[in-house]
């Protein structure tokens, strides 16, 4: 079971009746923490904007007046502290961890740049420690009070990743891409390891898709027509959002102001990550 990849269709072990069935790696969560849905945020690849989208769909959850946090699980480019404005440290009683509040939204964020001293250091760590920082943020980690809680995955399909959807109790994902031609092949990545664990996915989130030029006010496709749409519909992803390549949002987050834009595009995928719920176990 060491070596299990949570593909029943190929498993020998499984074939051969020599498995012990499916083992449990969820992490046991803050005895401070009360989390009432937890939405992972994915890319097959680096670079299309997720912690972007992870950044937005906070907003906007925050904006009606829900209780929100995000676990900042891309250790390695943790950047979500950087747009809410967080800088302030985060504090421990001896036993627990303390998330940090933005000031506008009261977005409660862990980070690995709120622990280190000084956030511009790399962090140099193989897969299980970076693995083990993040199961850290669920189980160290007095959250409070959450309506729902967004991480910031990182790219691709690794150990941490992996982490994730195995520590935590994932209710959804959503995975953002960028008008590229390999944008099936990517989402499909994406899509695969969340259904081998089990977890729906309720939106794609088309990131860069075009840019407005503020001159004559032609749009244009700088990455080419992207195929999201039809992608979603593909892997029978229920909800897809186009967003443009806005300079302005791209400047607000830079200084840290990211709860001041406006994020209601992502209004309708928000609606179904806080509507979903996983599929029943089987007994």
């Amino acid at each position: 079971m060491s070596e299990c990849n949570h593909d029943c269709a190929s498993c020998a072990s499984k074939k051969e009746g020599t498995c012990g069935g499916e083992q449990d790696f969820r992490a046991k969560a803050n005895e401070g923490s009360n989390v009432r849905k937890v939405v992972a945020v994915m890319s097959g690849k680096g670079g299309v904007g997720k912690s972007l989208v992870t950044e937005l769909l906070a907003v906007c959850a925050a904006k009606r007046g829900l209780k929100v946090g995000v676990l900042d699980a891309d250790v390695t480019g943790p950047s979500i502290p950087t747009a809410f404005g967080v800088t302030d440290k985060a504090q421990t009683d001896g036993t627990s961890l303390f998330p940090i509040e933005s000031s506008k939204l009261k977005v409660k964020v862990m980070s690995i740049n709120l622990l280190v001293e000084n956030p511009n250091d790399p962090v140099v760590w193989r897969g299980p420690v970076l693995a083990g920082v993040v199961k850290q943020f669920w189980s160290d980690v007095a959250w409070g009070d959450l309506d729902v809680m967004f991480v910031d995955m990182p790219p691709g399909t690794g150990d941490v990743p992996l982490t994730v959807f195995q520590s935590l109790p994932v209710d959804a994902a959503v995975v953002v891409t960028s008008p590229q031609d390999l944008v099936a092949m990517i989402v499909g990545k994406a899509v695969r390891m969340a259904d081998m664990m089990k977890i729906p996915v309720k939106g794609l989130v088309e990131n860069m898709a075009s840019f407005r030029c503020p001159d004559c006010g032609k749009v244009h496709r700088i990455f080419g027509e992207g195929n999201g749409e039809v992608t979603a519909g593909t892997y029978g992803i229920p909800e897809y959002v186009s967003l443009p390549i806005d300079p302005a949002l791209a400047a607000s987050v830079d200084a840290g102001k990211v709860e001041e834009v406006d994020a209601s595009a992502l209004n309708t995928i928000l609606d179904a990550v806080l509507s979903s719920a996983k599929p029943a176990e089987s007994k």
